[in-house]
């Protein structure tokens, strides 16, 4: 057991965690670490925080914690998003306990009434004249909820940046959100709205864990074998022009094998962003919808289309918090809670203009893969677990990455987050600690 203060006392030991190669295990199982993440790394980078078709009218919220920290995400009169600490400026309450809801005009402290504005200011104080002659004007509480003032859109997903001082957003993000892009262009009208509910799923694992295994392309084969393996094997031997059933359509290219994966090739970012899929994906054999098609030829073109539909890219990680899938529609988040404890959240998208049929097969693969009752997803959720258990064992306090390590001119275009590489490469995890190493030293 490490003594308490040891990283954030000594920004030494803190940088000696991660090595270009491998890291060590106190970065996934250390208290101390977890809680120096909340107030640094997950301050400091870009959160996502929701989507704006969750809050389309005035006075529409939605409730997220950010580095551990309670927000209301809501829609102004102006049509602006806000985000508001959700607390009140008086005794600290939580303003709203809902995971959504509209709450009109203003806001309104469950405990003493207090009512605010939808930008935060205070609209009144019951018995107000009982402060009078007091120093309350010259504290926070007379000036209102406190206001995230980083807060940035793109495509209707909503991020925000806690720390006051930071990386801007589009120097954060920079050419990966070209992802986004594509999930967006999808639709023929250009636009996205979240559809399907949402799917909430703990693992008892560290955050990390679930971030890094999107773009560990060494796992499926092994850790899939069973269920993957058995879709596979149900539809052996059948006409090849026979119509797949969507779920064997969805799970079982889980089961390919290593080639298939690496020549999928990774594309990494800096700041620790990335996606696998380059060439193409385990979506890429989904059967062609002509409707659709058709929509997306009269409204970008044909030769747009086709570009649009042929990025099928398999996981896009915009670290830390968010990672999608554009070619079905669909989205995962992680919420940190402990070191060992991790809340994922799985939400559809519903391409506005497309045929239900989109919609349908996107809610079919979140609820196959993504839910507490995917047989894919309990394969993931054993191997969480054994890591983090494992992690305890003696012997070794360093985890591996060294497979693919670049070398001569490939390792600066690594070090710099700009590399394209072969799909079984660990380096969207050597990616991912740099992002995390830059973020966790001290401001």
């Amino acid at each position: 057991m490490h003594a308490m203060g040891r990283y954030r006392n000594s920004p030494a030991a803190l940088d000696a965690l991660v090595q270009p190669d491998r890291v060590h295990r106190d970065a996934y199982v250390d208290p101390e670490l977890f809680q120096l993440e909340m107030e640094r790394l997950w301050s400091r980078a870009w959160i996502y925080a929701g989507h704006e078709s969750q809050i389309p009218r005035e006075g529409d919220y939605l409730t997220v914690d950010v580095a551990a920290q309670p927000l209301i995400v809501l829609r102004h009169g102006d049509g602006s998003v806000r985000v508001l600490v959700n607390r009140c400026a008086h005794k600290g309450t939580k303003l709203v306990a809902e995971a959504a809801g509209n709450c009109g005009k203003t806001l309104r402290c469950p405990y003493h009434a207090w009512t605010y504005r939808l930008d935060g200011s205070i609209l009144n104080i019951p018995l107000a004249q009982g402060y009078e002659g007091t120093r309350i004007a010259e504290t926070d509480a007379w000036r209102g909820l406190a206001r995230i003032e980083n807060v940035a859109t793109h495509r209707g997903f909503i991020f925000v940046r806690l720390a006051a001082q930071g990386i801007g957003f589009r120097d954060y993000f920079g050419e990966s959100l070209s992802s986004i892009d594509n999930l967006a262009d999808r639709s023929p009208e250009g636009e996205l709205e979240i559809a399907g509910g949402c799917l909430r799923y703990l693992h008892n694992c560290n955050w990390k864990m679930f971030v890094e295994n999107l773009n560990d392309t060494m796992h499926p084969m092994i850790a899939h074998a069973s269920s993957a393996g058995t879709a596979r094997r149900l539809w052996e031997g059948k006409p090849a022009d026979a119509p797949k059933p969507m779920a064997i359509e969805q799970i079982a290219p889980f089961a390919s094998d290593y080639k298939f994966f690496d020549d999928m090739g990774v594309r990494v970012y800096p700041h620790g962003h990335g996606f696998s899929g380059v060439n193409f994906s385990i979506h890429s054999s989904y059967a062609a919808l002509g409707d659709y098609e058709a929509l997306m030829k009269k409204a970008y073109g044909e030769e747009r289309a086709r570009r649009i539909l042929g990025t099928v890219r398999h996981n896009t990680v915009y670290y830390p918090s968010l990672t999608i899938k554009g070619a079905i529609q669909s989205i995962r988040v992680a919420r940190p809670l402990a070191a060992d404890r991790t809340l994922i959240e799985s939400w559809t998208f519903r391409l506005k203009g497309a045929p239900d049929v989109l919609l349908e097969r996107t809610v079919t693969y979140n609820r196959l893969i993504n839910s507490p009752m995917s047989i894919v997803g309990h394969d993931d959720l054993h191997c969480y677990r054994a890591i983090q258990e494992g992690l305890a064992g003696e012997g070794n306090e360093w985890v591996s990455l060294h497979r693919n390590h670049a070398v001569g001119e490939a390792a600066e275009l690594e070090r710099r987050g700009e590399l394209t590489c072969n799909g079984t490469s660990d380096v969207s995890m050597r990616n991912q600690f740099r992002a995390w190493k830059e973020l966790m030293v001290p401001p």
